[in-house]
């Protein structure tokens, strides 16, 4: 909230409103060229006269499989910075990956982990739960909770139209496991990837017709 409509619903004067700043008893966030901010739950808690609440260090988490997302990927940062704003929550990095939420040698995903282990993060907040992982999200969301770390999915399930990622993940997977069974190179691996990219063509091509 813009410190105006701080003061008009506490009934206070901005120069109560910067001392409070200053001395802490009501928390704000920075922006640019010195101006600042107040969470709405921060003058809810002032009205109701409840303490000073624990500041939450929030990381925010943002994906996409490939660079022609890029634009996707900002929306994410844009919308979980609103979001984390709204909360009261302070924001120590904006982490970004561009790759499949298959892998697990992704550069941000580490650095994530990093900030978990050695507990300078209260809450992971991230679009939606496949941005993390595109499976086993329940071991992480584990794994962070031995470090008193939370995952906050702030949209709840992935959209439909998401589709056509979660297909790529799909051929990645199955080009993983014939590599296993018949070889990386060999002519059975290309030729059962190739037929199960062409059954979700047709596949694709029926739910269109119907």
């Amino acid at each position: 909230m813009r410190p105006k409509e701080v003061c008009q619903r506490l009934g206070i004067s901005y120069s109560t409103l910067s001392r409070w700043v200053r001395e802490g008893r009501i928390r704000a966030i920075r922006t640019a060229g010195g101006k600042f901010r107040v969470p709405e739950s921060e003058v809810r808690r002032i009205a109701e006269g409840l303490p000073i609440s624990k500041e939450i260090r929030a990381i925010i988490y943002a994906r996409v499989s490939s660079s022609d997302q890029r634009s996707d990927l900002e929306r994410q940062v844009e919308y979980l910075t609103q979001y984390c704003s709204s909360k009261g929550y302070r924001v120590v990095d904006v982490i970004t990956d561009v790759a499949s939420g298959l892998k697990t040698d992704r550069k941000g995903l580490a650095k994530l982990f990093n900030y978990v282990v050695n507990r300078q993060v209260d809450v992971v907040v991230v679009t939606y739960r496949d941005r993390l992982t595109r499976f086993g999200f329940e071991y992480l969301e584990y794994f962070f909770k031995q470090y008193g770390v939370r995952v906050e999915i702030a949209l709840g399930e992935e959209p439909k139209d998401s589709h056509q990622e979660l297909v790529e993940d799909l051929i990645e997977i199955v080009t993983s496991f014939a590599g296993k069974l018949y070889g990386m190179r060999s002519h059975r691996k290309k030729k059962l990837v190739e037929g199960f990219k062409k059954l979700l063509e047709e596949v694709e091509k029926s739910e269109r017709g119907s």
